[in-house]
């Protein structure tokens, strides 16, 4: 669903940038308070997997296809806060590396793609928990859940901004409707890849997904042959000494092999927006405006100059992860050192004021 430049008008597109400034400066003061030294080194690795999955289109209806958000999968992994920065990067790095999505329209996307994916997503998560009993199945099921919803309720969004906006004069019932439509379809395709992502890495580190803290099963430990629960107060060493080394790892290799691999295979078919907007004539203006990196070696998700399409798209995806596994991180990095240096500045104002 990246909007490309050219279907909002220009002072819709700087509202939604000045919102999603906004909503970014928000989510680095949240971040801060959800990520803590086992998380923060994964916030990176949760935005290379989102963008390796969101090379990976698969068919929806004739002719459509359909790929991950993103939004869902990382609030639910990371935190809410964190996850608006995770997709915000992805977002950034296809923007500037590959030629998706306007530059322009950068704010219409984290607005649409980023924000309202995982506001919606992260809300009915959370309501679900309340009324479900407490275990990791209803975890998984709360995540399907929330990002089913979180796809036609960004679909909605973006035809929100065009209603006010659109740089074309079709009508806006026709547009929600083909919108929603498609991507209801769409968002099962994300709630499935979302369950099944978070349901394995609660098979294996409950502990490290934020939106299963406080569901972590008991330690069990064998006794005479037999497993028996260990004290509560064991539990938490047992989350506190295990490692994410072997986690991340596993992690990137899977963004690897699914962007250098995987998405040689995807799906060929224009995604739901691109559909939408070439069968309802939104895009009637895109091809006046040229995208900033047009002549980028990496346009299309390509390598210039490498004739093998499945090698030249393969070697594309593998940069691709690489540069937001090192842009994310180093963000995260960053919020994580200053959540750490507070505390010391605080206790210095208090030391000097006495």
């Amino acid at each position: 669903m990246h909007v490309p430049d050219g279907f909002i008008n220009a002072p819709v597109s700087v509202a939604a940038g000045v919102a999603a400034a906004a909503a970014v400066a928000v989510s680095l003061r949240g971040a801060r308070r959800e990520l803590d030294e086992r998380t923060a080194p994964l916030a990176g690795l949760v935005a290379a997997f989102v963008f390796a999955v969101q090379m990976l289109n698969f068919p929806v209806a004739a002719g459509t296809s359909g790929h991950l958000l993103g939004g869902a999968l990382a609030a639910i992994l990371v935190g809410p806060c964190t996850g608006v920065l995770c997709v915000s990067v992805v977002l950034l790095m296809q923007g500037i590396l590959f030629a998706d999505g306007g530059l322009t329209a950068l704010g219409v996307n984290i607005t649409v793609m980023g924000v309202v994916t995982v506001v919606v997503a992260y809300a009915l998560f959370r309501g679900l928990l309340k009324v479900l009993p407490g275990t990791r199945r209803s975890v998984t099921v709360a995540a399907f859940a929330g990002a089913l919803l979180s796809v036609p309720a960004s679909a909605a969004a973006f035809t929100l901004l065009y209603a006010v906006g659109g740089t074309t004069d079709v009508p806006v019932g026709k547009v929600l409707t083909a919108m929603v439509g498609v991507h209801v379809l769409i968002g099962l395709g994300e709630a499935a890849i979302t369950a099944a992502t978070v349901g394995a890495v609660i098979a294996v580190r409950p502990d490290l997904v934020h939106g299963a803290r406080g569901l972590t099963a008991p330690l069990q430990l064998r006794v005479g042959g037999e497993l028996v629960d260990a004290p509560a107060a064991a539990a938490p060493e047992r989350a506190a000494a295990g490692s994410t080394k072997k986690v991340w790892a596993a992690g990137l290799v899977t963004a690897l092999v699914l962007a250098g691999v995987v998405s040689s295979f995807a799906s060929g078919s224009p995604d739901g927006l691109e559909k939408v907007a070439a069968d309802q004539g939104i895009d009637a203006k895109a091809d006046e405006y040229e995208h900033a990196t047009a002549g980028s070696p990496l346009a299309d998700y390509g390598i210039k100059d490498v004739e093998n399409e499945r090698l030249s798209v393969g070697l594309a995806g593998v940069i691709g992860v690489g540069a937001t596994v090192a842009a994310g991180s180093g963000v995260f990095w960053v919020v994580r050192r200053r959540r750490t240096d507070e505390p010391t500045a605080a206790s210095t104002a208090s030391s000097t004021a006495v």
